[in-house]
């Protein structure tokens, strides 16, 4: 077992510094040690580091990675691709000769280094899933 398993939760976060997650989850490196990695294959993460044991259960970036993508990368691609039909006309395989490995290149490249900087940044600012709270509730508790 690594030892920094073996210590309480509340002295595990003051022995590691604060990486930024831009400089660790870019590069796809464990949050809290940044020697670690994340990911296990192109996207699929791993359980937990193996430099410093931190379990990536708090992960869940979901569809975030994605919906960047589309939004800043699949878009213009398309654009592009619609600009050259207009402009040149060209025939279909000049299409697959630059439209398909720009469209290609801008959708799956930045999928890897998007999800390691979501996933850094839900540890850097400790995110945790929303919950309903009972406004009435929480009131009457402030006022005693």
């Amino acid at each position: 077992m690594n030892p920094a398993e073996q210590r309480p939760a509340e002295n595990i976060q003051r022995d590691w510094p604060r990486l930024k997650p831009v400089e660790t989850g870019l590069r796809g490196r464990c949050p809290r040690c940044g020697k670690g990695h994340i990911f296990d294959g192109f996207l699929k993460m791993r359980d937990r580091c193996e430099v410093c044991g931190l379990s990536y259960d708090f992960a869940d970036p979901a569809d975030g990675p994605a919906f960047f993508v589309m939004c800043f990368a699949c878009v213009p691609a398309v654009i592009f691709a619609l600009v050259l039909q207009v402009k040149a006309e060209p025939p279909f395989w000049v299409h697959l000769l630059t439209s398909l490995p720009f469209l290609v290149a801008t959708c799956l490249l930045p999928l890897r280094p998007l999800k390691g900087w979501l996933v850094a940044s839900q540890y850097f600012y400790q995110a945790r899933p929303g919950r309903l709270v009972d406004a009435d509730n929480e009131l009457d508790k402030t006022r005693t």
